[in-house]
């Protein structure tokens, strides 16, 4: 299934009416399924799947990659099935969990277990790896040369993974911003590239979630183009995290744990 797809406008404007052909990004339910059971449904851009479903399972504590026997990519007729295969400890302990967040749901949640779970407690990020503020601050312009379906459709989000004095050497595509960074995730535990070497680049804001999906991947930095939430630079600051924000051409603002951000310190500080 195509990524992207050629559909046709009208184009209106001063000069007049225009038929046009725009392309535009593509996107499609996948289910993800643990041992034949559906865990989650997402809106996803129909690439990079096996990543997204090993990047998922890993980031939502469904299993780790030693937990997971095989991955399956099926089509079937409403989506795309991402079907994982999982070691039976692994499934015995979700299953256990899904159990445990059945009750009410007239408020929209899934009682007091979904709460917990959307604060969840994170590892202490132990990464070492710093980056120069210089860096730092280029990384969301140098991830622009690793979007092409952003270039063709202006309409998807885009997470790499930058090593120092390397740049960005893993990116990954998507229409949405968790899912992006869950594939790129998934991508570098494929390529066994250890997240603790050098950090995660996004294009979206910092949401608790991605603060969440980083610090579980046990990287120590998280750059973005656009803005922090409270909430997220609260988790960041407990779990250890540095997230930079608004990165963009030779500026930035560190936020959390700024010592793995050579050069950033104040002047005459």
């Amino acid at each position: 299934m195509r990524a992207s797809r050629s559909m046709s406008a009208r184009s209106v404007g001063p000069e007049g009416a225009r038929d046009v052909a725009r392309s535009l990004p593509d996107e499609v339910p996948v289910a993800v399924t643990c041992n034949g059971s559906t865990q989650a449904v997402m809106m996803c851009s129909p690439a990079d799947l096996e990543d997204f479903a090993l990047g998922f399972a890993f980031s939502e504590g469904y299993a780790r990659p030693d937990q997971i026997e095989r991955i399956e990519i099926l089509d079937v007729p409403k989506g795309i099935e991402a079907r994982l295969w999982i070691a039976e400890a692994a499934a015995s302990a979700l299953g256990a969990r899904r159990r445990a967040s059945l009750g009410p749901v007239g408020c929209g949640l899934c009682g007091i277990d979904s709460l917990d779970q959307a604060l969840r407690d994170l590892p202490l990020v132990r990464a070492e790896t710093s980056l120069d503020v210089t860096e730092a601050a280029g990384a969301a312009e140098a991830l622009r040369a690793h979007q092409p379906l952003h270039d063709l459709t202006h309409a998807v989000h885009a997470a790499g993974f930058l090593v120092p004095g390397r740049g960005i050497v893993l990116a990954r595509e998507d229409v949405g911003r968790h899912n992006a960074l869950d594939k790129l995730i998934g991508a570098a535990l494929r390529a066994e590239i250890d997240p603790a070497c050098g950090a995660v680049v996004i294009t979206s804001r910092v949401s608790v979630e991605m603060v969440q999906k980083t610090a579980l991947a046990g990287a120590g930095i998280l750059i973005a183009v656009s803005a922090p939430t409270a909430q997220a630079l609260r988790l960041a600051e407990h779990a250890g995290l540095t997230v930079v924000a608004f990165a963009r051409g030779d500026r930035l603002e560190i936020f959390t744990h700024p010592h793995r951000i050579i050069g950033g310190a104040p002047h005459g500080g």
